[in-house]
C-alpha cells in the first residue's frame, strides 16, 4: 500500500505561503519563490537577533562615554577605574544610570578619580 502526502504536502504549502503573507509579487503567491524568501527571511531574522545585541551594546558605551566626559573621565579610565574598585555593573545598567539617574553617574565618576 502506498503513503499518499496530499494532506502533509498541502499543509506545509499553506504554512510557508502563510508565512510569505504580504511579500511582493510571486514571492507571496508562488510556494517555490516562497519558500525561498521565507528562509531568507528568516536567515535575516536570525542575523538581524544577533546585530542588535552588537548594536545596542555600541549604543550603551557611547552613552557611557558622552557622560564621563561631562565629568572629566575618557571611557577607558572609567571602565578600568571601576575595575580597580571591584565596582561590576555591566554597561546597560551604567548606560542607564548615564541617561536618567545623573548625581548617581557622577558619584561614580568620583570614585574612580580617587583611585587614579
Amino acid at each position: 500500500m502506498r503513503v499518499k502526502r496530499g494532506v502533509n504536502a498541502a499543509k506545509k504549502r499553506r504554512t510557508v505561503l502563510g508565512e510569505a503573507k504580504g511579500y511582493r509579487g510571486r514571492s507571496g503567491s508562488n510556494y517555490r519563490v516562497a519558500r525561498e524568501a521565507v528562509m531568507k527571511a528568516g536567515q535575516y531574522a536570525y542575523d538581524g537577533r544577533k546585530m542588535k545585541k552588537r548594536d545596542m551594546r555600541s549604543i550603551w558605551i557611547i552613552r557611557i562615554n558622552a557622560a564621563c566626559r561631562e565629568n572629566y573621565l575618557s571611557y577607558s579610565v572609567f571602565i578600568d577605574g571601576l575595575k580597580k574598585q571591584n565596582i561590576e555593573l555591566d554597561r546597560k545598567v551604567l548606560a542607564e544610570m548615564a541617561v536618567s539617574d545623573a548625581a548617581g553617574f557622577k558619584g561614580l565618576c568620583d570614585k574612580v578619580k580617587a583611585v587614579k
